[in-house]
């Protein structure tokens, strides 16, 4: 396996019309464009679906390589929540509440 990703609504209800998702890559593919493959599949989903934008609830604040390649997609970091992943090298780190508007 390269990657998998899932996609669906934020939240239910008054929330449904934004889009979340997960991504992961393996780490043998980092660097090799699945993340973005994943992230642009994503997007092009949420916008054929009429999601009014994208949150992702929780980006590791030290996954500067995701971090990257979401601002360069066009996210934009609403807020970090510091110390609230448990990294198991680096310890507590933040992380990121990521928006991208699909209007």
């Amino acid at each position: 396996m390269t990657g998998t990703a899932n996609m669906y609504a934020n939240r239910p209800g008054p929330g449904s019309h934004i889009a979340s998702g997960s991504l992961m890559v393996a780490a043998d593919a980092r660097g090799t464009g699945v993340g973005r493959a994943l992230a642009t599949d994503l997007i092009g989903w949420a916008r054929r679906t009429g999601f009014a934008a994208i949150q992702f609830n929780a980006v590791v604040d030290v996954n500067t390589a995701a971090v990257r390649l979401y601002e360069s997609l066009g996210f934009v970091t609403l807020g970090t929540a510091p110390g609230a992943f448990r990294h198991p090298k680096r310890g507590d780190v933040g992380l990121r509440v990521m928006w991208l508007d699909l209007r």
